[in-house]
Order: C-alpha cells, then sequence, then structure tokens
C-alpha cells in the first residue's frame, strides 16, 4: 500500500511572515511563524499525514548556501524514508527559484519534492499561502508527481524552468516558453505535461563546507556597459562570472572584452540572457547558459565548480 504520509520542511518566507494590519501585503516581516503553525491554520490538512520540521527560520532574500545544503539534506533524509510519498518545503518567493533548480541538480527525486510560498503574509486580509501549501500537500500526495517542482498560484512549474516574474501579484510565477506542468483544481492535480529528467549529482556534490562554496557572481549587460565590475571581481578572486546579456545573449564590446579576460585568467564564464523568456542560442566567443536564467545559470555554474572532498 502507498504511503499517505507527507513531511512539510519550514525554512520561512512571506508564507510565514506576519504585518500589524491584515490590509498591509508589504510592510510585513517574513519568518516569524513555525511550519507547524502554517499547517495548523489549514483545517483541511488536519486530516492529512503529516510531520513538520523547521529547517530554517529566514526572509528567502537572505538565503544562504548553508541553508540550502542543510535543506538538501533534510529532504534527501526524508525522501529515502519508505513511510513518506512526498516532501513539500515552505520558502519565500525571493530565491525560490534558486533553490527549487539546486534541488532540482542535486537530488532530482523520483517521489515529488514540492516547493510552495506566498505573496501575501499569513496575516493579510486574503492570504494565499493556505491555499499554497494545502495545494502542494495535494501535488505530494499525486501518483503522477515526481521530481522538483513548484506548486502556486493554483499551477504546477517544474523546478527546472520556475522564475519569479511579478513583484507583488499572487501569480508571481512563469516558467519562460516552457508553461505550467499542470493546474490544480478543488484538490485534484490536471497534468499537462511531465518535468524535466537531470541525473542527480547527488548530496556529494554539495557536502564541502559551504565556506569553500565557489564565488561566482553575476553582472548585467545594458547600454553603456563596461568592464570595470568584471575586472573588480577577478582582481578580488571571483572563480565564476555569468553574464545577463541584452536579447540573445548579446554583450557590450567593452563588457565583452573584460569577461574574455577573466575567462583567458581561468574564470568560468556563462552567458544568458535578462530577457523573461528565450533561450540563448547560436555560437559566440562566450559559452551560452541555455535557457538558464542567470540566477539558474549561477547555481549551475557553482555546483559545476564545487570542490570534491
Amino acid at each position: 500500500m502507498a504511503s499517505s504520509k507527507v513531511v512539510i520542511l519550514g525554512t520561512g518566507g512571506t508564507i510565514a511572515g506576519t504585518a500589524a494590519s491584515a490590509t498591509d501585503a508589504v510592510g510585513y516581516a517574513a519568518a516569524q511563524l513555525g511550519v507547524a503553525q502554517l499547517v495548523a491554520a489549514v483545517p483541511a490538512l488536519a486530516s492529512r499525514s503529516l510531520e513538520c520540521e523547521q529547517v530554517a527560520q529566514l526572509d528567502s532574500k537572505d538565503m544562504d548556501h548553508a541553508t540550502w545544503q542543510r535543506l538538501a539534506q533534510r529532504a534527501a533524509h526524508h525522501l529515502a524514508r519508505p513511510d513518506v510519498a512526498g516532501v513539500v518545503v515552505t520558502h519565500g518567493t525571493d530565491t525560490l527559484e534558486e533553490t527549487a533548480y539546486l534541488l532540482h541538480r542535486v537530488l532530482a527525486p523520483a517521489k515529488p519534492l514540492v516547493l510552495t510560498a506566498a505573496m501575501r503574509p499569513a496575516t493579510a486580509l486574503m492570504t494565499d499561502g493556505p491555499q499554497n501549501l494545502l495545494d502542494a500537500v495535494t501535488v505530494a500526495l499525486d501518483a503522477q508527481a515526481g521530481g522538483v517542482v513548484v506548486a502556486f498560484g493554483g499551477r504546477v512549474w517544474a523546478g527546472a524552468e520556475v522564475r519569479k516574474v511579478h513583484t507583488y501579484r499572487i501569480d508571481a510565477f512563469a516558467a519562460g516558453d516552457a508553461g505550467p506542468l499542470a493546474t490544480v483544481e478543488e484538490g485534484s492535480v490536471r497534468w499537462s505535461r511531465a518535468a524535466p529528467k537531470t541525473q542527480a549529482l547527488g548530496l556529494a556534490a554539495i557536502a564541502a563546507d559551504p565556506a569553500r562554496w565557489p564565488r561566482v557572481e553575476i553582472v548585467l549587460n545594458h547600454a553603456g556597459a563596461g568592464g570595470m565590475l568584471v575586472d573588480a571581481l577577478v582582481a578580488q578572486g571571483v572563480q565564476g562570472v555569468v553574464v545577463a546579456g541584452t536579447g540573445n545573449g548579446a554583450v557590450h564590446h567593452v563588457l565583452e572584452a573584460a569577461l574574455l579576460r577573466a575567462q583567458g585568467a581561468g574564470v568560468r564564464v556563462l552567458r544568458s540572457t535578462r530577457c523573461a523568456s528565450g533561450p540563448v542560442i547560436g555560437e559566440a566567443a562566450l559559452p551560452s547558459a541555455g535557457a538558464l536564467t542567470a540566477v539558474q545559470a549561477r547555481v549551475e555554474l557553482m555546483l559545476q565548480m564545487l570542490p570534491t572532498e
């Protein structure tokens, strides 16, 4: 008999945030409520077999490598349990796409690992967190679910593709050209396509002390862009640079020259785009990040460069 237990790992974020007024959806403090409190606020979850664990308690703008490492370890631990059907992670929206991509590349689990979040704090008059959490548990228990996905705003996004596309609206996520994997409707999941697959790097890939993880930074191409920032980063010992180019990953010739100098000095460089959708295609002097966003490309480059124990 298939297990019906779901483990919910809390990391903080707006979904756990509070404000002094129910009409305040901006001036709130993130990461104030524990994950067990979030679950208790959703009556429909009372009949589900759930376990809660607080992995971290932070505003996701402050997400760090040590928390990523700990979250991946705890998620892997629970996913390996035969009595667990899936794992849900409550997270902030600001860096959710980065966390989702890292978990996708490191764990690529057969069981569902579902991230969810909220755009409005728990105290808001019309908070979106409880419905998103309920949907995430629904997805974690769905027979067709698997891999790292994000349940948000009634839709399911692939962890390899999701990106935040709005600063305020509750439908704040998309997946570029790919679109959603599924829709959650009245407690049922309607799948449109399968999630993209990858070969898991495994926890050993991120076993090194987070203080030793390679430093990878992002620079932006724009009119009049220069190379001063890249030169300064190289002087400070940066190990990787992602450039968010204009259009199809185009880079101002002065900035490109600095990036080529950095590449010649042994710094790894990837070329992405600042556009919301579309891959970087075609040959160029700087290697393409493909369809990865700049922040996903940063995670990918860092994972490729992580030291082995």
